[in-house]
């Protein structure tokens, strides 16, 4: 039996698309024919994106709101007149990067907010946003992006951790709900990868950081945005019709699933 990855006729909205993991996610439900709404915080990054799929002949828009602040949420999904798979990609693990680094009780309440807006509460967001019109056709899909560092822990980010987690719950929460609408929920769990952003680790063969993080994976390379676009195309496609409520994890196999 062929895989069929025709997304043609559907509407796809992804959050956090201007860059990095999501705009590889963009790119490659543009290539499975659907039509990509690509959403981030800044209208330019999101814009250039359209540009790259509308350049080779995909369909795509901007919609340049923030995913923390419900009302913007919820007026640009109106806006669209509602979307048939929405991906969760918009995430913080925060402006620091990894030297911003610090066991929990060296925290406080101030600093967990950012990270349980942006990868907790803009899912929930866009989450609640979406839904009502996939109940109402009877059809939809939603990937949520978490983090290994949700899925199994990670000392020295308790609050992304977390907050990733909850993201996680709240997919299994939903597939419960919706699977009687014909709506499937489920998450990818990403390990290290390599976007614009973090380029500057992998670039310098001999970066003693990304050499100590390799050493970790069986497969001996960060994550690509392409890879997570691929599984991301296969769960909203009619081939993943009877999957929900999975996490799968993505993570060149630092840590394995039962």
């Amino acid at each position: 039996m062929a895989m069929e990855l025709d997304l043609e006729g559907h509407r796809v909205l992804v959050t956090g698309a201007g860059q990095g993991v999501g705009r590889g996610i963009a790119l490659g439900f543009a290539a499975a024919g659907a039509e990509v709404v690509v959403n981030d915080l800044r209208l330019e990054r999101a814009a250039r994106v359209v540009e790259e799929i509308t350049a080779v002949g995909g369909a795509a828009v901007a919609s340049p709101f923030d995913v923390t602040d419900y009302a913007a949420v919820a007026a640009a999904v109106k806006a669209l007149g509602g979307v048939d798979v929405l991906v969760n990609n918009a995430g913080n693990a925060g402006a620091e990067g990894w030297s911003g680094l610090a066991t929990f009780v060296d925290t406080e309440p101030a600093q967990w907010e950012p990270f349980l807006r942006v990868n907790l509460y803009g899912v929930l967001h866009c989450c609640r946003a979406a839904l009502p019109a996939m109940i109402a056709k009877g059809w939809g899909r939603i990937v949520t992006i978490i983090s290994d560092s949700g899925r199994t822990g990670e000392a020295n980010m308790a609050a992304y951790a977390t907050a990733k987690a909850g993201a996680a719950g709240l997919t299994r929460a939903l597939a419960l709900e919706n699977g009687r609408h014909g709506i499937t929920v489920n998450n990818i769990s990403l390990g290290t990868m390599r976007t614009p952003v973090t380029e500057k680790t992998w670039s310098d063969p001999d970066n003693p950081m990304a050499k100590k993080l390799m050493a970790r994976y069986t497969i001996r390379r960060p994550g690509l945005p392409e890879d997570v676009a691929a599984l991301a195309v296969f769960l909203a496609s009619p081939q993943a019709s009877w999957i929900t409520g999975q996490t799968y994890p993505l993570n060149g196999g630092i840590s394995f699933a039962q």
